[in-house]
């Protein structure tokens, strides 16, 4: 596949007018590679990941998170330079679909919402220039559940779906949720949205610990990791769809969770049946 066809079909995927103005989607690193025979997918540009990507043969990566989000001279030693190392010494592509994939309606990062069954979905978030509603670009979104859960078994239904053992739980519980909210990777900020549409629940990453004080309702920080690393797999597996019949080999490369939880002993608060 010609790469120009390639990154057209990316840009439908990931529209460049969705980027958040502080981010850096699109190309990272433009390489040499004009025919694509293989593109490998995968959630960080981190060196070890890069590296098993090229050894499989890509000519194109494609990561959500970017390279960097400031463009920076390549003089200090660090992870930085050795991705830039591995890219240019194959001639390979880099591209980062970041906020671009993440405010798509109804796309890879929507995953949460359709394994839950949420119905009557909105956007939590939108893009600057829209105005809420069904099928509105944007970060986040609202539903409900087809039936309401007690705090314990939306617990463990997240746990099945993120492989997370260990989720934070914070704010109030209430007895039952019905309607859910729910961000990938860190949406600590949206918290009030949340509450604001009337959440029972928030799901989302990286809460930091002021915002955890000032939860209005109940909120389960599954970490950054888990919601995204799942939406680059779809991501990955929806483009095999479109990219095999093509001809072009596409594969997911899993990333690591640079978390690693360890339980000194039996936990005295938690959430069991």
């Amino acid at each position: 596949m010609n790469i120009t066809v390639l990154l057209t079909i990316l840009d439908e995927i990931a529209p460049p007018a969705l980027a958040a103005a502080w981010d850096n989607c699109g190309v990272q690193v433009a390489g040499l590679a004009r025919d694509i025979t293989r593109v490998a997918v995968a959630l960080d540009p981190q060196p070890e990941t890069v590296a098993a990507c090229l050894d499989f043969g890509a000519e194109f990566v494609l990561t959500h998170h970017p390279l960097y989000l400031t463009p920076k001279a390549p003089k200090v030693e660090g992870e930085y330079v050795r991705v830039l190392r591995l890219v240019l010494g194959k001639g390979a592509w880099l591209f980062a679909a970041h906020t671009t994939l993440d405010a798509v309606p109804g796309g890879p990062a929507f995953w949460l919402g359709r394994e839950l069954g949420l119905t009557g979905t909105r956007v939590l978030e939108p893009c600057p220039g829209f105005e809420a509603g069904p099928g509105v670009p944007g970060f986040g979104e609202v539903g409900e559940l087809p039936e309401p859960l007690t705090v314990t078994a939306l617990a463990q239904r997240l746990s099945a779906l993120t492989g997370r053992e260990v989720i934070q739980v914070i704010g109030p519980r209430p007895e039952r949720v019905r309607t859910v909210a729910y961000c990938g990777g860190s949406g600590g900020d949206l918290i009030g949205l949340a509450a604001g549409m009337k959440a029972d629940a928030y799901v989302t990453g990286d809460v930091k610990y002021h915002q955890a004080l000032m939860a209005e309702t109940l909120v389960f920080d599954v970490g950054h990791f888990s919601l995204e690393e799942e939406m680059v797999r779809r991501l990955a597996q929806d483009l095999s769809g479109r990219l095999g019949p093509q001809g072009v080999e596409v594969r997911f490369f899993p990333g690591r969770d640079p978390y690693v939880a360890y339980a000194a002993g039996p936990c005295p608060q938690g959430l069991r049946t």
